[in-house]
């Protein structure tokens, strides 16, 4: 009895390893490059960061995908912080400093996508976290949404060049970011 159990845990184990192997995407792509966010993390006014984009994309339907994108940026904000000044000091009043600011965020979800000759635009909605440190200022983890779209240009066979803009959206200390992000860069299909 305890033979056939074993024979029969091993075969099932074997027959849906088998179904998910034949789930893996046999197709996608994956991209890195230059990338651009705008965005109003300080309460202070809108800034820009430079920094990268990358995301990889596996097929699983003929038009659908599913993405993982990552992405960091790197710039300065002027924050305006209270002083703690005397109300008998007129001149006295608050303080600007300026931070170093560097973001990170990691997003998941679908994306679709059509080939039509050299070009292929594509569609994409993700979710997933992003993380935030302003030196001095603090660090924050939050919820982070993006939406957005491009469209690749095949230079080669595998090869092509991106351009994508995205509206992402972060929820970083307790305030809500509307961000614009730009990235162009090289993608390799597969």
């Amino acid at each position: 009895m305890r033979k056939s159990l074993i024979i029969a845990f091993i075969f099932t184990f074997l027959s849906f390893t088998g179904l998910a192997a034949g789930q893996v995407p046999t197709s996608g792509n994956v991209f890195f490059g230059y990338s651009y966010l705008n965005t109003d993390v300080s309460p202070s006014g809108r800034n820009s960061s430079n920094g990268w984009e990358a995301t990889l994309e596996g097929k699983v339907f003929p038009l659908i995908g599913i993405l993982a994108d990552f992405s960091a940026y790197y710039g300065s904000s002027n924050l305006t912080v209270p002083s703690a000044c005397p109300v008998s000091i007129p001149s006295c009043g608050p303080l600007v400093a300026n931070v170093s600011i560097s973001e990170h965020n990691y997003l998941f979800g679908p994306r679709v996508s059509v080939s039509v000759s050299k070009f292929r635009p594509f569609g994409e909605a993700t979710i997933g976290v992003g993380h935030i440190n302003a030196n001095a200022a603090g660090s924050d983890t939050s919820f982070a949404t993006a939406l957005g779209g491009g469209l690749d240009y095949r230079l080669f066979r595998i090869v092509a060049w991106r351009f994508q803009g995205d509206y992402l959206q972060t929820r970083f200390f307790s305030r809500t970011q509307n961000n614009v992000r730009i990235s162009t860069g090289i993608a390799v299909h597969f």
